[in-house]
């Protein structure tokens, strides 16, 4: 199966069919949308279907929807992760849409917040990205002409 481009007209859907909380953050992954809460993905958009991450009782209801699936990015037959892909036709039915995403809004916001992740250079500077020049090679430095030119002899005696 190829890859499918998220459709252009899915995007207000998705967003209309969010709940309305203000702890939900959108952001832009892959050509789609993902929506999160408390650093948690919960909803997103994936080819011409919306892709949800639900608890397990609400997983195997959505499962039996026709037309649902485990997520399978590739169409391979390879799951790659326990989110649920509803039906397309999901999309033109914004009510239960809605409380599809309502149900994995409200699995993800009872999880603990996740911490925002610093790496060591930045937690290393307060927070504020480290600017490091690579160093030069023993042996060489540079030239007016901006290219780096031996110093000594690097052959060995």
């Amino acid at each position: 199966m190829a890859w499918i481009k998220v459709p252009a007209e899915n995007h207000p859907i998705f967003y209309d069919a969010l709940p309305g909380d203000r702890r939900v953050e959108t952001l832009k992954m892959f050509g789609g949308v993902a929506a999160k809460v408390n650093g948690h993905f919960f909803a997103g958009l994936f080819g011409r279907a919306t892709m949800v991450q639900l608890a397990e009782p609400d997983r195997v209801a959505a499962l039996a929807l026709e037309g649902a699936g485990l997520f399978d990015p590739m169409g391979d037959g390879r799951v790659r992760s326990d989110k649920v892909m509803l039906p397309e036709s999901m999309m033109e039915d914004l009510e239960e849409l809605r409380a599809w995403i309502g149900r994995a809004f409200k699995t993800a916001a009872a999880l603990p917040k996740k911490a925002k992740k610093v790496s060591p250079a930045r937690a290393a500077v307060g927070g504020r990205a480290a600017v490091k020049k690579p160093a030069a090679k023993p042996g060489w430095k540079k030239s007016a002409a901006k290219s780096l030119r031996p110093t000594r002899s690097l052959k060995r005696k």
